[in-house]
């Protein structure tokens, strides 16, 4: 009989919800091992292109469901890599939102109060920095003055971006060349390794399975690294405690493939998906109106066009984050940019009088690509994506060599997430058609559906067994020694950027699971302080070994 190899932990997946368990198991003295299904990248490897194999189609996911589509990171660093490194915590409200319960969604234990500490924990390891107005490039300029000229309030957003390496080239989408962004691969992955932890890339986790003595057993397949569609054998590693941390794309699939050898998973595993309320808006600015109303000058007589020249979003409005007003009226608008290629896909044509998405209007918007602004809206939305049966492999059936699938997410917005998409789309015609500054076409469903760039929710916490996958202690119910610290954990949209609170919360997730792991008979401890921020590299192995 060929033996089957063993370990203490293994993690499915290296983002945010993987790479800190990772760091603190193999810290404390267990053994780890981080299965992830996308690449491992050198800096050097991120490229400026979009070409077919280039880190961009390399190292992200993008999968097409029934009225939401969902873009992910697919590497080692996972969403880190290709997030744009906004990171505000959650509003106070947001841990007291009802959604679609009619009740409180969030477990008793968790509130602002009782995150603030973690959330302190994971800014001063990246670390996150606030930026100044002199850090905020032309685009976020733009806004803001947008947004002063409509009497409303602008922020910069605070960041993980070390702004000395910053070239503002704006390709923060297909990983940071410079190593400015400050990406998983430069802290809490490094630390990993530095305390014995394995990272294996192209390694696909398909299902989970037990073992005689309690423990699971983890069945991976290995992923070419150039097709994502072939697969290049696998096997089986066992150990005694699970890290799911796949994101909410694909964790709740790997559970419910899981079913026929696990036996039956809580009723929340792949329901009460979140969008977190996403929704676009492009604008087409008239430069001559933004030197006139807002007074802008580049210095050579432009006012703007300079789309291009920046860094993903760094200025914000949240006025509209007021505990006070009704739920799913609360959202905040954010300047983004989304690059040629995504970007110039995605855009439709303002008050066009034929298509909106080509023909002639398109082309004449097209051409003045670098006159764009985008504003990107959080909103509250009513949790209504529930997953299909699971595809026979991976989280979707893949359509193209790399990047692209199609899944079995299925998405159908309710009346009160529409009020908050329709409500935001009008405060940012409001802000930037004011007097003539731009045209503005929001995002419409009618041919793709939805989409989101942060999912959510698809394997949440809470109280309830019956809306709710996993304890507050994140462990999942009626399976001991599983543990889901993803984005897929969070109960509900967050009108912010995720990415620091999936971290606080995976970060507060520790002690428990540390305590888990001793009980099942891991020598492991709990106390080692996070990185601290100081720049070391997380190199991937050479390619043949």
């Amino acid at each position: 009989m060929t033996s089957i190899e063993q370990t203490d932990v293994v993690v499915v997946g290296s983002g945010f919800g993987g790479a800190i368990p990772a760091y603190h198991l193999a810290a404390g003295g267990a053994r780890v091992v981080v299965l992830e299904r996308g690449p491992w990248l050198a800096s050097d490897e991120f490229d400026h292109d979009f070409l077919l194999g280039s880190s961009y189609t390399r190292i992200f996911d993008f999968t097409v469901g029934d009225g939401m589509s969902v873009l992910a990171g697919n590497c080692v660093g996972g969403g880190s890599v290709v997030y744009f490194a906004t990171m505000p915590r959650a509003p106070r409200f947001v841990f007291e939102r009802s959604g679609s319960l009619g009740r409180r969604m969030w477990p008793a234990a968790i509130s602002r109060d009782t995150l603030d500490p973690w959330y302190d924990v994971v800014s001063g390891a990246l670390p996150v920095t606030e930026q100044s107005w002199n850090d905020v490039p032309f685009a976020g300029g733009l806004f803001a003055a947008a947004c002063h000229h409509a009497g409303r309030t602008a922020n910069p957003v605070p960041s993980a971006i070390d702004k000395p390496r910053c070239t503002n080239c704006n390709w923060m989408m297909a990983g940071c060349r410079f190593d400015a962004k400050r990406s998983l691969l430069l802290n809490y992955l490094p630390a990993a390794l530095a305390h014995g932890a394995q990272i294996r890339p192209l390694h696909e986790v398909q299902r989970l399975s037990r073992t005689p003595e309690g423990g699971y057993r983890i069945h991976y397949d290995v992923i070419d690294d150039e097709d994502y569609r072939v697969t290049r054998g696998g096997g089986v590693i066992e150990a005694k405690i699970v890290v799911l941390a796949a994101g909410a794309g694909a964790t709740p699939v790997i559970l419910q493939r899981s079913t026929a050898d696990l036996g039956a998973m809580p009723a929340a595993v792949g329901r009460y998906f979140s969008g977190n309320g996403e929704r676009l808006n492009t604008a087409v600015v008239n430069d001559e109106r933004a030197r006139e109303l807002l007074g802008l000058d580049r210095g050579d007589g432009t006012a703007y066009e300079a789309y291009q020249i920046g860094k993903g979003p760094c200025v914000a409005t949240w006025d509209k984050l007021d505990a006070s007003l009704p739920e799913y009226s609360r959202y905040s608008l954010e300047q983004l940019y989304f690059p040629p290629g995504l970007g110039t896909v995605l855009a439709q044509v303002p008050g066009a009088t034929g298509p909106t998405w080509f023909g002639r209007e398109k082309k004449e918007m097209l051409r003045r690509w670098r006159s764009w602004l985008t504003v990107f809206a959080m909103t509250e939305d009513d949790n209504e994506g529930v997953f299909g049966a699971p595809p026979a492999r991976g989280n979707a059936e893949r359509i193209a060599q790399q990047m692209l699938g199609r899944g079995s997410l299925r998405y159908d917005p309710t009346e009160n997430t529409l009020r908050g998409w329709a409500e935001s789309d009008a405060d940012v015609r409001d802000i930037l058609e004011r007097d003539g500054l731009a045209r503005v076409r929001p995002w419409t469903n009618d041919q793709v559906g939805a989409y989101t760039v942060h999912p959510l929710s698809s394997c949440r916490i809470g109280d309830d067994p019956a809306t709710s996958a996993l304890d507050d202690r994140h462990e999942l119910r009626d399976h001991p020694g599983i543990f889901v610290t993803d984005g897929s954990a969070v109960p509900g949209a967050l009108t912010v950027n995720p990415a620091l609170t999936i971290a606080a919360l995976a970060e507060r997730a520790i002690p428990g699971l540390v305590r888990a792991a001793q009980q099942r008979g891991v020598a492991v401890t709990y106390g080692a302080p996070s990185p601290d921020g100081s720049r070391t590299t997380a190199v991937p192995p050479p390619r043949d070994a």
